[in-house]
C-alpha cells in the first residue's frame, strides 16, 4: 500500500526503485503507568493490529503476544489571532504486549546529561562563591581582624 510516485521504467540495470510503505511508528513514553512488558507506540491511522505485529516481528524480530489499538483524537485549540478553532490531527495508539519475562524500560536519552550539566553548574557557582567569600574575608590588611569588620 503506497501512494508514492516512482520513476518510469528505464532500460538497463539496476532499476532504481525502492518500494516504501506509507506507514510510520513512533515509540513514546507511556502517558499512564503500564506494566513493564507493554510498550506504547503512536502509529499511522492506516496501520492495523496485524501490520504492527508483522512490522515488529519481521523487521526487529520482537516476539509480540498481543496488540491493542485505539484512535486518539487531536486536541482543539483556539487560534490567537483570529479566534477560530484549530483541531490537531488524530493519531492511532498501539499497545504492544510482550512476553511476561521480557521487560521494556523507556530509555532516558537526555535527562541524565541535563542533570549532570545542572549539577556541574551548581557546583561551579558554589565554588566561586566560596572563593569570593575567602577573598572578602582576607581583604583587610589588619592581622587578627576579619575583613568584614573594617567598614
Amino acid at each position: 500500500m503506497s501512494t508514492r510516485w516512482y520513476p518510469i521504467y528505464r532500460k538497463g540495470n539496476p532499476q532504481l526503485r525502492i518500494f516504501l510503505p506509507n506507514f510510520w511508528m513512533k515509540i513514546v513514553p507511556p502517558q499512564y503507568k503500564l506494566p513493564e512488558n507493554i510498550v506504547e507506540f503512536h502509529v499511522s491511522l492506516e496501520m492495523t493490529k496485524y501490520d504492527v505485529r508483522n512490522y515488529l516481528e519481521k523487521i526487529y524480530k520482537i516476539n509480540v503476544k498481543d496488540v491493542r489499538t485505539r484512535i486518539a483524537l487531536g486536541k482543539f485549540k483556539r487560534a490567537q489571532n483570529g479566534g477560530y478553532i484549530i483541531k490537531e490531527d488524530d493519531y492511532k495508539v498501539a499497545y504492544v504486549v510482550l512476553d511476561k519475562n521480557e521487560k521494556f524500560v523507556f530509555p532516558e536519552l537526555f535527562k541524565t546529561d541535563e542533570i549532570d550539566k545542572q549539577e556541574r553548574d551548581e557546583k561551579r557557582s558554589i565554588d566561586e562563591m566560596k572563593e569570593n567569600y575567602k577573598k572578602y574575608l582576607n581583604k583587610n590588611n589588619k592581622p587578627g581582624i576579619p575583613g568584614w569588620f573594617g567598614i
